[in-house]
C-alpha cells in the first residue's frame, strides 16, 4: 500500500489516501507517515504547557487513585517534548479522595521508549490533554502487564543521530500506542465525552493499527489473569459512585416481587440481570432524547449510575448490550469485583459514524467467577435468509460449583426499527437454531436475555415462545394472570414524538428452572414526565433482574 498526501480543507496534509494497486506497507511505516498530520492537528486543539495554571500541578500531587495504581496508567502530557509516562508509585492525581474510577493524565519522567517513539505514541493517540481536576475513566486494561516498569530511576532517552536510520516501533511499543489510545478515548477535554478519537483521520490510523498488532502480536489481545488483579470492595465503589453523584436525585427505589415455586431449592438462587445500558456515542449522538438534557448524559456520571445500579443488585451473572465503553470502564472494574467478562462487538457498529466515538457497541457477558464455571462459550453473529448480520450474541456454558449443574446462559440485541420485523423474524430463528445445538437439544437449561426490539405482537417473539426448547418469559409472571408481558420496558421522547414499548426479556427453561422472584418496573410517576434517560436513570431501557433456580432432578 502506498499512502499519498493530499490537502484536506482546513490546510494540513492528510495521508489517508491508498494509490490503487500499491503494494503493502507495514504498521510502523504508516505511523510514521501519518504522525506529522496528526501531531499538526493535535498542535492547534492542544494548550501548551506554560498555559496550564501552576495550582493545578501543585494540587495534582496529593493523592493518586487506587485503581490506576493498580493497573500502572500511562499517560501523555506536553512538555519540552512528547513524552510517555509510566505511572509510578507516587501522587500524581486530582484533588479530591482516592478514585477507584481512573485519573487524569499526570507528567513524569520520559518512558524507556525514547523521544522518537514517544512522538509516535503521542501521534497514534491525541485528546490526552485535560485539566487534573477532572475525574475520567482511563483505565489501561488488558496492556497494563506489559507495559509495567521495575522500580527504580528511568533510563536516559535514546538518542538518534540526525543521520541514523529511524527505527522501527517494537511490539511492546505498538501495545503502549494502543494503550494510549484506550487512555485518550477517555481522558479527553470534551465536555461531554463519548470516547475521543479528534477525527475521521484518527479512527482510520487507529482501526489499522488495532487490526495489524492483533494479528501480529495476539498476545496483547489477552486479559490479565484475574488471580493477579488486585480486587475492589464493592462497597468502596458503590460509595464512590454516589459521592460522585450528591448533585443528582437519589435512585429510585425498586423491589422484588417473591414469586411461588413448585418445589423449593437447596442451593442459592442465581441472580441474572439483563439490560440495554445505552451506547454513550448513541445517547449523545444519534438517539435525540429531545426531553433529557445533555448534561445527564454526561458520561463520568452516567457511568457512575450505571455501576450503582449493577452493584445495587449485585446479579450473578450480567447480560448487557449496548456496550462500547467495555474495555476503558467495565471490563477492568467488574473483573476487579470477581466477574469475567466477554465482550463481542457489532461488525458495523452505528457508533462508528458518530465523531469521537469510543469504538463499536455491542454485547457483553459477565459471570461471578467464584459461583460458576465456564464450560463453553460462543460468540454468534446473527444471520437473516442466509446472510450475515450487524446483530450478535453471546452463549455461554456454566457449570454451578455448589450443585455442577450446568446451564447455558445467552445475550442478544435484535435489529431496531420499525419495517424490519421479518428481519427480526429470521434472525431469532437462527439464534434458536444456534441454542438448539449449544442445549443439545434442551438437555441443558436455557436462560435467554435479550433487547429484542420486538413488541410481544412479533413472530419472533412467537418463534421464541412456541420454540421446541419450551422457553417461557420471566415477566409475564409478574402479571396478574401470569400471561401478560409488562407494559413497557422502554420509555422514551425523541424528535418523532414518544415511545413507550415492551422490547426487552428474559427467557428460560420451564421445565428445568423456576422464577423465584423478579425486579419489579418503575412506575410512570418514577420515571417522569420527561422519560428516559435522565438525570435519575441512566439509559433509556429498564434493567431486568431475576433470582433462579435449578427445579429438582427426579
Amino acid at each position: 500500500m502506498r499512502v499519498l498526501s493530499k490537502q484536506d480543507h482546513s490546510g494540513s496534509t492528510n495521508p489517508c489516501q491508498v494509490a490503487p494497486g500499491a503494494g503493502p506497507m507495514d504498521t510502523p511505516s504508516l505511523v510514521r507517515l501519518v504522525a506529522p498530520a496528526l501531531s499538526a492537528r493535535c498542535a492547534r486543539r492542544l494548550p501548551s504547557s506554560s498555559s496550564r495554571p501552576a495550582a493545578d500541578s501543585a494540587s495534582s500531587s496529593q493523592h493518586q487513585p487506587l485503581l490506576s495504581r493498580r493497573l500502572g496508567l500511562v499517560c501523555l502530557r506536553p512538555s519540552s517534548g512528547p513524552r510517555l509516562v509510566e505511572k509510578e508509585p507516587r501522587s500524581l492525581c486530582s484533588d479530591g479522595p482516592k478514585s477507584l474510577l481512573g485519573s487524569p493524565a499526570s507528567a513524569g519522567p520520559a518512558g524507556r521508549w525514547g523521544a522518537r517513539g514517544a512522538a509516535a505514541v503521542l501521534a497514534a493517540a491525541p485528546g490526552m490533554y485535560q485539566s487534573p481536576r477532572r475525574l475520567c475513566s482511563a483505565l489501561l486494561q488488558r496492556d497494563a502487564p506489559g507495559l509495567r516498569r521495575p522500580p527504580g530511576p528511568p533510563p536516559p532517552p535514546r538518542r538518534l543521530s540526525p543521520t541514523a536510520a529511524p527505527r522501527l516501533p517494537s511490539p511492546r511499543l505498538l501495545a503502549a500506542a494502543s494503550a494510549a489510545r484506550e487512555v485518550a478515548r477517555s481522558c479527553s477535554r470534551t465536555v461531554y465525552p463519548m470516547g475521543n478519537g479528534t477525527s475521521r483521520l484518527y479512527s482510520a490510523l487507529a482501526k489499522t493499527l488495532n487490526s495489524s498488532a492483533a494479528s501480529q502480536h495476539p498476545e496483547y489481545l489477552v486479559a490479565p489473569d484475574p488471580e493477579h488483579l488486585e480486587p475492589i470492595d464493592p462497597k468502596e465503589l458503590l460509595e464512590e459512585c454516589r459521592a460522585v453523584l450528591h448533585t443528582r436525585p437519589p435512585r429510585f427505589q425498586r423491589d422484588f416481587v417473591a414469586l411461588p415455586a413448585d418445589c423449593p431449592s437447596s442451593h442459592p438462587p442465581i441472580r441474572v440481570m439483563q439490560w440495554n445500558i445505552l451506547a454513550q456515542a448513541l445517547g449523545e449522538g444519534k438517539d435525540n432524547f429531545v426531553q433529557c438534557p445533555i448534561e445527564a448524559l454526561k458520561w463520568e456520571e452516567r457511568k457512575c449510575l450505571i455501576l450503582e445500579e449493577i452493584l445495587a443488585y449485585q446479579p450473578d451473572i450480567l447480560c448487557l448490550q449496548e456496550v462500547d465503553h467495555y474495555f476503558d470502564t467495565f471490563q477492568p472494574l467488574l473483573s476487579r469485583l470477581g466477574y469475567q467478562g466477554t465482550f463481542f462487538p457489532k461488525p458495523w457498529s452505528p457508533c462508528l459514524d458518530v465523531e469521537h466515538n469510543n469504538g463499536p457497541d455491542g454485547c457483553a457477558l459477565f459471570f461471578l467467577q467464584n459461583r460458576f464455571k465456564l464450560v463453553n462459550s460462543a460468540n454468534i453473529r446473527l444471520t437473516a435468509m442466509t446472510l450475515k448480520t450487524n446483530q450478535v450474541a453471546i452463549a455461554q456454558t456454566l457449570e454451578c460449583k455448589e450443585s455442577s449443574r450446568q446451564f447455558c446462559i445467552a445475550v442478544t440485541h435484535l435489529k431496531a426499527r420499525t419495517g424490519w420485523e421479518r428481519f427480526r423474524s429470521a434472525q431469532g430463528c437462527d439464534l434458536l437454531q444456534n441454542l438448539q445445538a449449544i442445549t443439545q437439544g434442551a438437555k441443558i437449561p436455557l436462560i435467554v436475555c435479550g433487547d429484542f426490539n420486538a413488541e410481544p405482537t412479533e413472530e419472533v417473539y412467537k418463534h421464541f415462545a412456541s420454540s421446541s426448547l419450551n422457553l417461557n418469559s420471566a415477566y409475564k409472571l409478574l402479571s396478574a394472570d401470569g400471561q401478560s408481558e409488562p407494559p413497557y420496558t422502554t420509555w422514551k421522547i425523541r424528535t418523532s414524538g414518544e415511545c413507550r414499548h415492551t422490547l426487552d426479556y428474559i427467557w428460560y427453561s420451564r421445565q428445568a428452572l423456576s422464577v423465584r422472584s423478579a425486579l419489579d418496573l418503575l412506575t410512570e410517576e418514577q420515571i417522569g414526565p420527561n422519560r428516559l434517560p435522565s438525570f435519575n436513570y441512566p439509559s433509556d431501557h429498564l434493567s431486568l433482574v431475576c433470582d433462579f433456580s435449578f427445579n429438582e432432578e427426579p
